[in-house]
C-alpha cells in the first residue's frame, strides 16, 4: 500500500533550496538539520537569526505573489539562481505549516523586490499604486490603451518640483490609494495629462501635475518618451518612486533613484 508521504515525495525530491515562510525557532532548527539542502527564511524580520534570509516588508494575500516576491529577493541576493528547483513551505489556513509547493526559479528578475524594499513610502501604498497601473494596463480606459504616471512618496518635494496642469480634484480631500472607489477615480482621471502624486502613507495629494526636474543626466532606454524621462528625473531628485504605464506598448515600468528598476507586461503578471 502506498503511503501518502511516498505519493508526494517528488515535490521535495532533489530540491536546490527550502524556503520557510515565517517559521518558528524550532521549525528553523529542524530544517537546518536537512543534509545538503540550503534553508532560506522568508519573513518580515529575521527573528530566528537565519543565515539565509529574505525580508518581505508587506503582506501578500495571494500565495503566488508571496512566493514570487520571495524568489525574486533571493535571486537578487544570489541565494538561488535561475533554473533552481525550490520547495516553499507556508501556512495557508492557520499558524501550522500546511502547504508546500515546488517552484522553478525563473530566468531574470522583474525588479518587483527592489521596488518594494528600501523605499521611503509604505510598501503597501506602493503595491496599491502598482496594482492600479497593472489593472489599467490590462483593461485600458473604456477599452482603449492609456498611459499613466504615479509618483509615490516624498510628496512635499515632488509638489515643489512640479506645477499644476489643471484643477486638482484631490486638493481638499483625504482619500487614499487602495480604496476601491478611489481607484475607480484614478482610472478615470488617468486619461488626462499629468502625474498623480501620492504621499508616503497613501493619501492622494494631487492629479494633473507637470513634473519639472531637469532631465539632464537621466539615462532611460531608447524609445521611451517624456513620461518615462520625467519619472526617472523626479525619482533622482526626490525620495519618491514612480510607476509608469506606457500608452504605446502597455508595459508597466518603475523608477527609483533615477534608474529603471522594473519592466513587465501586465498581461503576464
Amino acid at each position: 500500500m502506498v503511503e501518502p508521504c511516498a505519493l508526494f515525495e517528488d515535490i521535495v525530491a532533489d530540491i536546490d533550496a527550502l524556503f520557510l515562510f515565517s517559521p518558528t525557532g524550532s521549525e528553523y532548527e529542524d530544517a537546518t538539520e536537512l543534509e545538503e539542502t540550503p534553508v532560506v527564511v522568508v519573513d518580515t524580520d529575521n527573528t530566528v537569526e537565519a543565515d539565509k534570509f529574505v525580508a518581505v516588508p508587506l503582506e501578500f494575500d495571494d500565495i503566488e505573489d508571496r512566493i514570487r516576491f520571495a524568489l525574486e529577493g533571493a535571486t537578487e541576493q544570489e541565494l538561488v539562481e535561475p533554473g533552481d528547483q525550490v520547495a516553499a513551505a507556508l501556512s495557508l489556513f492557520g499558524d501550522d505549516r500546511d502547504m508546500i509547493a515546488r517552484v522553478r526559479v525563473r530566468d531574470g528578475t522583474h525588479g518587483i523586490y527592489d521596488l518594494f524594499t528600501d523605499s521611503r513610502a509604505d510598501p503597501a501604498v506602493i503595491r496599491d499604486a502598482f496594482d492600479v497601473a497593472i489593472e489599467l494596463g490590462k483593461k485600458g480606459q473604456k477599452g482603449k490603451p492609456v498611459g499613466a504616471l504615479f509618483v509615490v512618496g516624498d510628496a512635499g518635494n515632488v509638489m515643489n518640483k512640479s506645477r499644476p496642469l489643471s484643477y486638482n480634484p484631490f486638493e481638499k480631500s483625504h482619500v487614499h490609494v487602495g480604496d476601491p472607489i478611489v481607484n475607480v477615480m484614478l482610472k478615470e482621471f488617468s486619461r488626462l495629462d499629468g502625474a498623480f502624486v501620492i504621499s508616503d502613507s497613501g493619501k492622494i495629494v494631487s492629479a494633473y501635475r507637470y513634473l519639472e526636474p531637469s532631465a539632464e543626466g537621466v539615462d532611460i532606454p531608447k524609445g521611451l518618451g517624456a513620461r518615462h524621462m520625467a519619472a526617472g528625473a523626479i525619482t533622482r531628485d526626490t525620495g519618491a518612486v514612480a510607476i509608469v504605464l506606457s500608452e504605446s506598448d502597455a508595459l508597466v515600468r518603475a523608477f527609483k533613484g533615477g534608474d529603471l528598476i522594473l519592466e513587465l507586461d501586465p498581461e503576464e503578471y
